[in-house]
């Protein structure tokens, strides 16, 4: 990353960091653009040159799961079992966990935290992840040479409910986002031993 692109990237954080910490001290809609960026010393011009508005900012890290997930499906190589696509792409998500600094991890539990505070937040979550989904069985099926078809909603569904189970059972702010990426992971050696012939729980 060059000089201009640390400093692209210093700012976007910097913005993301002050508009946190203002939805979570005085509430999501009561939170301006123009304060986000008076508190970074920027113009709100700029921050639109960040993020397309409050929403984009939110979502972003969901949006960069979305990016990861989709290449890497792309990167698998041909004839994979799909499934093992999946959780390949499911792994970069969690390498990415792994890799992230405390400052990183502190971010990500202010958004969960936001999400906890801000029903409607939360429900548009739930609103772009199905969109997420709708995209990844799309690969899916790309993959197997088929239009999407319930065996690739299945292949899908199944792997981001393994995730799902790892990543609700325990609130990351209680036992650390480490502990989380490991029953994730735990989370999907048990699925995929599952499926294996013959196993027995």
């Amino acid at each position: 990353m060059g000089l201009r692109e640390r400093k692209k990237e210093k700012t976007r954080l910097a913005l993301m960091d002050a508009a946190l910490d203002l939805f979570l001290e005085q509430g999501y809609d009561s939170t301006t653009v123009d304060q986000i960026a008076g508190a970074v010393d920027v113009s709100p011009r700029t921050f639109f040159r960040y993020f397309t508005s409050k929403d984009h900012l939110v979502y972003w890290y969901h949006d960069q799961n979305e990016e990861t997930m989709l290449e890497t499906l792309a990167s698998r190589p041909p004839g994979e079992p799909p499934f093992a696509s999946m959780t390949h792409a499911l792994r970069a998500l969690l390498q990415d966990m792994r890799d992230a600094t405390p400052t990183d991890t502190e971010r990500f539990l202010k958004v969960r935290r936001l999400m906890d505070a801000t029903p409607q937040l939360a429900a548009h979550w739930i609103g772009r992840s199905v969109e997420t989904e709708r995209r990844l069985v799309e690969a899916i099926a790309t993959r197997r040479g088929v239009d999407p078809d319930p065996l690739s909603h299945l292949i899908v569904t199944f792997a981001l409910a393994a995730m799902r189970v790892g990543f609700e059972c325990r609130p990351a702010d209680q036992g650390g986002v480490q502990e989380m990426v490991s029953r994730i992971e735990e989370t999907l050696r048990l699925v995929e031993r599952s499926l294996r012939p013959g196993w027995d729980a």
